[in-house]
């Protein structure tokens, strides 16, 4: 009985590391009160749930120059994957683990898709600033807008390398030129 009193709780922990802000650096932080308030009042319940104490888990903001509160997104991270870790340990040991991986290979991914995203957007935004800088009805257009069309079609880095050299020797676009445009 007890078990499904917690598992909400459980999936709920889950989903705030799922969707926990990435720490490209130990020291990122962030600032949104809510972010750690919610979570906070989460551990309070499952404690009051569950009759054991699991306040070592809670989140503990610290006071910036400005008088801002902010919490290391790392550490958030941490507390989360161990309470997610501690929950399965205790509730739900007969159960695959979380997520199929480690708490820490859920924030690795997270961390490696929003940077693949990122690259995306920086590429894009190359894109468009070459746009603005070739002719209308130029090679380098065609393939411009062509490149653009079809990143969404990638899902690695290789991937991207791949598209626009087969392009680029589609076009006749040379080495130069894509050095010129996307450093």
């Amino acid at each position: 009985m007890e078990k499904e009193k917690i598992r909400p709780l459980y999936s709920e922990f889950q989903g705030y590391l799922s969707q926990a802000p990435a720490a490209n650096t130990p020291n990122d932080t962030v600032g949104d009160n809510s972010l750690w308030e919610q979570y906070n009042d989460s551990i309070k319940i499952l404690s009051e749930i569950s009759e054991e104490d699991y306040l070592r888990f809670l989140i503990k903001p610290e006071r910036g120059g400005g008088g801002m509160d902010f919490i290391y997104l790392s550490s958030y991270q941490q507390k989360l994957g161990g309470l997610i870790s501690n929950l399965h340990g205790r509730y739900f040991s007969d159960e695959s683990p979380p997520f199929s991986g480690s708490p820490s290979t859920i924030v690795s991914q997270t961390q490696q898709q929003n940077q693949s995203v990122q690259m995306l957007l920086d590429i894009q935004s190359k894109i468009d600033y070459a746009l603005q800088n070739v002719g209308e009805d130029s090679n380098e257009k065609g393939f411009l807008k062509k490149f653009k069309s079809t990143l969404s079609t990638v899902s690695s880095v290789t991937e991207v390398f791949k598209l626009c050299l087969q392009l680029a020797k589609e076009y006749g676009i040379g080495v130069s030129i894509l050095l010129k445009w996307f450093s």
